[in-house]
């Protein structure tokens, strides 16, 4: 079965309520062992990518992690114009929500916008941790083109590593910010907001920031497949 059909079958009404009521969503498993550790071994493959990236050069935490180039291997350029697709009706309902104008239906033409905005570099990427390697609060913002939703897919085995739990961080207007750990089990995404996310108050609505990271990992190896959606400045 190929990606496109397996993401196809997921529960995507499930996943657009948790995107709505709390801003993360976990997909079930969907990369096979084969697409895992096709990835997990492309990591040695510096011809494939376009950047690396160690973290702690930059104050971003303790590892490292690698940009894919164009053109992207087939399975993340499948996992990247299928979630699009299927992830526009929540990230057009926030816009709308949000007062901003709607995202093009075709994946093509917000690409174009990137690139109109100076965005032309391919963001999805593979990180690879290590014991003691950790991944600071974050968001992956990277121009003015930003689309709210990316993924992230656990590659390695759960029980190949301990620690390295995956965080999502929610601050709320006025309140202190609130925690989220998001177990995954093997070839499994979590879908999350990468920046703001409209919450409907007393008031109406208003923006709640979201951030992510990676805890520090204690032992074994822990590889994630990134899929963002916007491209880089």
């Amino acid at each position: 079965m190929s990606i496109k059909t397996r993401l196809a079958e997921l529960q995507w009404d499930r996943i657009a309520t948790e995107l709505d009521e709390q801003g993360w969503a976990i997909t079930g498993s969907l990369l096979n062992e084969g697409e895992r550790r096709e990835l997990i071994d492309a990591y040695d493959d510096e011809g494939l990518f376009r950047s690396t990236v160690v973290m702690a050069r930059h104050g971003f935490g303790r590892g490292e992690y690698r940009y894919f180039k164009r053109p992207l291997p087939d399975v993340v350029q499948s996992v990247r114009v299928s979630l699009y697709d299927r992830l526009l009706p929540t990230a057009n309902r926030w816009r709308l929500a949000l007062g901003q104008e709607p995202f093009p239906s075709d994946y093509g033409k917000f690409l174009e916008l990137c690139r109109s905005s100076g965005q032309t570099r391919p963001t999805p990427l593979i990180l690879r941790y290590e014991p003691g390697d950790y991944n600071c609060l974050h968001q992956d913002l990277y121009g003015d083109r930003v689309f709210p939703l990316q993924a992230a897919f656990l590659l390695s085995e759960p029980a190949t590593f301990t620690g390295g739990e995956f965080v999502l961080t929610e601050q709320r207007p006025r309140m202190q910010s609130r925690v989220q750990v998001v177990p995954l089990a093997a070839g499994e995404a979590v879908i999350f907001a990468v920046n703001h996310r409209p919450v409907r108050g007393s008031r109406g609505i208003y923006r709640v920031a979201m951030r992510h990271g990676v805890s520090q990992l204690r032992s074994g190896s822990r590889h994630t497949l990134g899929i963002i959606l916007h491209d880089a400045a």
